[in-house]
């Protein structure tokens, strides 16, 4: 007798974001790249160095900002913006592909 047994709903909630999340990968990836270009950017004009400004640029767009890198030129503050706003959009897109994946993840059975 063959296994009729459906996969465990956390198993197709994954799957579907998974599916989800290769159809947004082009979108996803350039946002990742646009904010890594716009903090190497800030981190070398404010003297950080790379690595810092890469931090920046992912503490900003994540909208943590521990405090620890602030930029002081008009250029680079605009450029934080920048890197904020798209840090909002790129984690709607993800709370979009996970509220997605749970619509189609079946509900158990009321009781």
């Amino acid at each position: 007798m063959a296994n009729t047994r459906s996969p465990p709903s956390s198993w197709l909630y994954l799957r579907s974001f998974a599916d989800g999340l290769a159809v947004l990968w082009p979108v996803v990836s350039g946002l990742l790249l646009i904010k890594a270009g716009l903090g190497a950017i800030v981190g070398l004009v404010e003297g950080w160095g790379l690595w810092k400004g890469l931090y920046f640029a992912f503490i900003t767009g994540l909208t943590i900002g521990y405090g620890d890198l602030v930029p002081t030129r008009p250029a680079t503050q605009i450029l934080a913006v920048v890197i904020g706003l798209l840090g909002v959009v790129l984690m709607g897109l993800v709370a979009g592909l996970a509220v997605k994946a749970f619509e189609v993840t079946p509900r158990p059975p009321a009781k």
